[in-house]
């Protein structure tokens, strides 16, 4: 089993940034891929970026040159710091984790508790 511990998000207003953190503990020798997820109010969970253990990541078009992912190996932590933020990034961020790329685009692996993220001026 994988816990994963989200923190970092809030408020912010357009134009502003945040990172986000998840801290994963317990079996993490089982992860090679982590990645963060996205939840707008009406709308379906959108996959944001993912990361793997060698370091190769992927972004969804509409976050590339805003958002870099990230990892940190000997904390167990993944992160997501997001730049010039819009209003449509407004949205419940969720962490995953899984033993492949695959997994964290299938959903299937373990997931955090979720951090808002508003941006409103």
């Amino acid at each position: 089993q994988v816990q994963l511990v989200e923190s970092g998000g809030g408020l912010v207003q357009p134009g502003g940034s945040l990172r986000l953190s998840c801290a994963a503990s317990g079996s993490v020798f089982s992860i090679n891929a982590m990645g963060w997820y996205r939840q707008a109010p009406g709308k379906q969970r959108e996959l944001v970026a993912t990361i793997t253990s060698g370091g190769s990541t992927n972004y969804v078009d509409s976050v590339k040159g805003r958002f870099t992912i990230s990892r940190d190996a000997a904390k167990n932590t993944v992160y997501l710091q997001m730049y010039n933020l819009k209003p449509e990034d407004t949205a419940v961020y969720y962490c995953t984790v899984g033993a492949g790329r695959l997994t964290v685009l299938a959903g299937t692996g373990y997931w955090g508790q979720g951090t808002q993220v508003t941006v409103s001026s």
